[in-house]
C-alpha cells in the first residue's frame, strides 16, 4: 500500500505532496497519487518527534503508565521514538529488563521505544550497572541515566563516563546535589520562604553541571544534562561548549512555560523535579534554546496515579505528564514569539535528540529515500486541555483548562499511521 499526503507544508514551507511506499518517502512534489490519500491542506509536516526523556513506568508501576499507553500518548503528541527512563520496578539496570521494555515497544507499534539503562545498580549510586551488557543487548542501549536521582559520587560519575566511551554511549545526568536539596519542595527564593516550603536552590543544579562538564572534558566523554532549569545552568553549558567539551542539554516544555508563582496555589500538580523556577529562569532557558546552548526539548513525561497527586503538597509525588502537549508549548513559547522557526523545531525535537541517543533511522529529514516518520500539525487551531482527554493512564497535566495553540492531526511511524484526524489508529 502507498499513501500520499496531499498539500503538506514541509517545515512550514510551500505546500507539496509526499508519497510514502513501504515505509519510505519515495517522492515529493505536485500531483502525486497513491492507494490512500491524506489531506494535509494547511498542515505543517515535521519529521517524527523524538523524546529523549520519557517515563513509561513499566515494569512495576503499571497503575501509572504502561509501554502501550505511554507510546499511544507519544503518538498523539507527534512522537515516533521515545527513550524510556530506567527508574522502573525492577530498575532497568540489566540486559534482561531493557530488552523487555524494548520488545514491548516493538509489539505495540505506536512508537519505537529505546530503553535508557541505569548508571548504577538499583539507582543506589554505589556501583556501576551492567553498562556493557545493556549496550550489547538486543536493545542496543546507548543512553544511561539514574534520572530521579543524581550520580553524586564524583568517582563513580568519572568511571561511568570512561566506561561508555567504549561503545559511544552517553551519561544523562539528573543534576541535583542531594545534600543541598534535602527535603526540598520548590524553587528556593523569596516565595519559598513566604509559602513555608523548603527551597531547592539553583546552585544544587549548577554545581553538579559544573563538576560534570569538567569530568567529561577530563576523560573525553559525552555528557547530557537532563531538564536544565536555571539561568546559571545555561551559562555553564554555554561556557563548556565554548571550550569544546562534548556536552548536550535539554529543557522541558514546562520549564519553558511555567514559573514558581504557580506554587502559590499549593496545588501538587505543579510539584516537579527540578522545580518550576523564577520568571527570569524561564526567560533564560528560552534564550538558551533559541541560541543553541540547549540542544533539545525533552518532555520528562512523568505519569502518576491520582492518589499520588490529590493530596497535601508535602506528600505528593514530583512530576507531570507532557507528551501530548509538548509541541503546542514549543509553538507558544518559541515559534509564536519568533524565537524558533519550524525547521529549528525539527532540530530540537527530532534530529538532535535522535543524534544524542543514537536512534538510528529517526530524526531524519523529510526527503526522498528517508524513513517515513512524519507528523502533520495544525498550528492555527487552539484547544483547551482536558485531563481526561489523554491516552496516558495518568491525568497529572499542569495545563488543565489552559488554551494552547496547535494540534497533532496525524502521525506516521515508518509509513504506518498511528494517529489520523487526531485519533489513535
Amino acid at each position: 500500500m502507498s499513501t500520499v499526503i496531499k498539500g503538506a507544508r514541509i517545515l512550514g514551507d510551500e505546500a507539496t505532496d509526499i508519497l510514502i511506499e513501504d515505509g519510505v518517502i519515495t517522492a515529493i512534489g505536485a500531483d502525486l497519487s497513491g492507494d490512500e490519500t491524506v489531506d494535509a491542506t494547511g498542515l505543517i509536516a515535521l519529521p517524527g518527534l523524538v523524546d529523549l526523556h520519557t517515563h513509561l513506568r513499566e515494569p512495576g508501576r503499571e497503575d501509572a503508565e504502561t509501554v502501550l499507553t505511554g507510546t499511544q500518548a507519544a503518538a498523539r503528541g507527534g512522537f515516533t521514538c521515545v527513550f524510556a527512563m530506567a527508574n522502573t520496578e525492577p530498575v532497568a539496570d540489566t540486559a534482561g529488563v531493557v530488552e523487555q521494555v524494548w520488545r514491548l515497544g516493538r509489539e505495540h507499534g505506536y512508537a519505537d521505544v529505546q530503553p535508557i539503562g541505569a548508571v548504577t545498580v538499583g539507582l543506589a549510586g554505589e556501583r556501576l550497572s551492567e553498562l556493557g551488557a545493556m549496550a550489547d543487548s538486543a536493545a542496543q542501549v546507548r543512553v544511561f541515566s539514574d534520572d530521579g536521582k543524581c550520580v553524586s559520587d564524583a568517582v563513580l560519575m568519572r568511571r561511568a563516563l570512561e566506561y561508555v566511551k567504549a561503545f559511544d554511549g552517553v551519561i544523562a545526568q539528573h543534576a541535583q546535589e542531594p545534600r543541598l536539596t534535602e527535603g526540598a519542595q520548590m524553587n528556593e527564593g523569596p516565595l519559598s520562604g513566604e509559602l513555608g516550603l523548603t527551597g531547592w536552590p539553583a546552585v544544587a543544579e549548577e554545581a553538579i553541571i559544573a563538576r560534570d562538564v569538567l569530568l567529561a572534558e577530563h576523560v573525553g566523554s559525552r555528557l547530557h544534562v537532563c531538564h536544565l532549569s536555571t539561568r546559571g545552568s545555561v551559562e555553564i553549558v554555554r561556557w563548556a561548549k565554548s571550550r569544546g567539551i562534548d556536552v548536550t542539554a535539554e529543557v522541558t516544555p514546562h520549564h519553558l512555560l511555567l514559573d514558581d508563582e504557580l506554587v502559590r496555589s499549593y496545588d501538587p500538580i505543579f510539584k516537579v523535579n527540578p522545580p518550576l523556577r523564577s520568571k527570569d529562569d524561564v526567560l533564560a532557558v528560552r534564550e538558551g534554546l533559541a541560541d543553541g546552548t540547549i540542544d533539545i526539548v525533552a518532555t520528562d513525561h512523568a505519569p502518576h496515579p491520582m492518589e499520588d497527586k490529590e493530596c497535601e503538597w508535602g506528600a505528593a509525588a514530583f512530576g507531570m505528564i507532557g507528551l501530548e502537549t509538548a509541541l503546542s508549548i514549543v509553538q507558544q513559547t518559541m515559534v509564536d514569539t519568533g524565537s524558533l522557526s519550524w525547521s529549528r523545531v525539527a532540530e530540537v525535537m527530532s534530529a538532535n535528540p535522535a543524534r544524542i541517543g543514537r536512534a538510528t533511522g529517526h530524526g531524519r529529514p523529510l526527503a526522498v529515500g528517508e524513513p517515513a516518520h512524519v507528523v502533520l500539525y495544525a498550528p492555527s487551531v487552539t484547544r483547551t486541555i482536558e485531563p481526561a482527554d489523554t491516552a496516558s493512564l495518568s491525568r497529572n497535566t499542569p495545563y488543565a483548562g489552559r488554551e494552547l495553540p496547535g494540534r497533532v492531526v496525524a502521525t506516521f511511524l515508518a509509513g504506518k499511521p498511528t494517529v489520523l484526524e487526531g485519533k489513535l489508529q
